[in-house]
């Protein structure tokens, strides 16, 4: 794209940064729609089949035909006493830098999904 011959220098530079951001943006939007689509396409195809074997109860599914299942995870017998919780520090102060907003709100997030007994209502998370 072509500026005018008396676009300030600042203006440009700031122009050719967001073009630039604008591009980066593009390249991980469609990064991460393959990401999406590939596993879409799949359950896609799966609940395709399911509606088949539902729909026409006459032929019966043999094995070789199903989709392959992951195998369930063992369940681990829990003794009587109660699970014990991993100890978490309470979060920092926020030190009102915008560059350590996201790490509070990380590790706040975090602190409160460790303890959900503790936080019954908003107000209590909030406090």
């Amino acid at each position: 794209m072509s500026l005018p011959a008396d676009t300030p220098p600042a203006v440009a530079d700031a122009l050719g940064y967001l073009q630039h951001y604008l591009q980066e943006l593009t390249e991980h939007q469609n990064a991460s729609e393959h990401v999406i689509n590939n596993p879409l396409m799949g359950l896609t195809a799966q609940i395709q089949q399911l509606t088949q074997l539902m729909t026409s109860p006459a032929s019966a599914p043999t094995v070789a035909s199903l989709p392959p299942v992951n195998p369930p995870l063992p369940v681990l017998s829990t003794p009587s006493k109660q699970r014990t919780r991993p100890k978490l520090p309470s979060p920092p102060d926020f030190s009102s830098e915008r560059s350590s907003s996201r790490a509070f709100f990380n590790s706040c997030t975090l602190y409160l999904c460790l303890a959900p007994e503790q936080f019954s209502y908003n107000e209590e998370k909030i406090l």
